[in-house]
């Protein structure tokens, strides 16, 4: 059976609860369920227990990331919770520090990760419009794409040495939202990226 761990990074504000990122889980949860995965569910914006995080790293096939896109990242409880998980994990659980030793200092640095052959996913929520990105007549970003614009999320997955699967964005969210529209997207990226997955 595929074991399935889903992460909602949501940091709750007056203005921001949460409802739609709570959605994206309960749609990739019943996902899932349903093709016969086990999932698990943490929510950053509550307790947790690292070594259960860490566990929970461990055993799972494919770890989705769900969250909205705050200050141009991730939201400071998701953060914490990769910070805290990873740097636990680094007792070689997860990795083998960087990969590095002072017998071999010449090794591939990043190369020390243990998660080969897991995937992990990042499923993002934002005010942004999809014309935002990879426009370089757009100033703000400048030609960017989400992916760029989420580099350091990917590099911290690659140091673990976990495959990352396609990015899903719903756009748009507060001036113009689609969510009924953005929800059967989502669906349909699962089914089309999860392929490795399939049960």
């Amino acid at each position: 059976m595929k074991s399935i761990l889903l992460i909602n990074g949501h940091q709750p504000f007056p203005t921001s609860p949460g409802r739609l990122n709570r959605a994206f889980c309960d749609r990739a949860k019943a996902h899932f369920e349903a093709r016969g995965a086990a999932v698990r569910e943490v929510r950053t914006a509550e307790p947790w227990d690292t070594d259960l995080e860490v566990e929970n790293q461990l055993w799972a096939d494919l770890i989705l990331i769900q969250f909205p896109l705050n200050s141009m990242g991730l939201p400071w409880s998701l953060k914490r919770y990769l910070d805290e998980v990873y740097t636990a994990g680094m007792d070689g659980r997860l990795a083998r520090g960087d990969g590095r030793s002072r017998k071999d200092p010449a090794r591939q640095y990043g190369s020390g990760g243990k998660l080969q052959g897991k995937h992990y996913m990042l499923s993002v929520t934002m005010n942004a419009p999809r014309t935002a990105f990879d426009d370089p007549g757009q100033d703000l970003f400048a030609g960017r794409s989400l992916d760029e614009l989420l580099a350091p999320v990917h590099i911290n997955f690659a140091f673990f040495a976990l495959t990352p699967l396609p990015t899903f964005a719903a756009h748009d969210v507060s001036k113009a939202p689609q969510i009924d529209a953005d929800l059967d997207r989502f669906d349909a990226h699962l089914n089309a990226h999860a392929a490795p997955l399939r049960t």
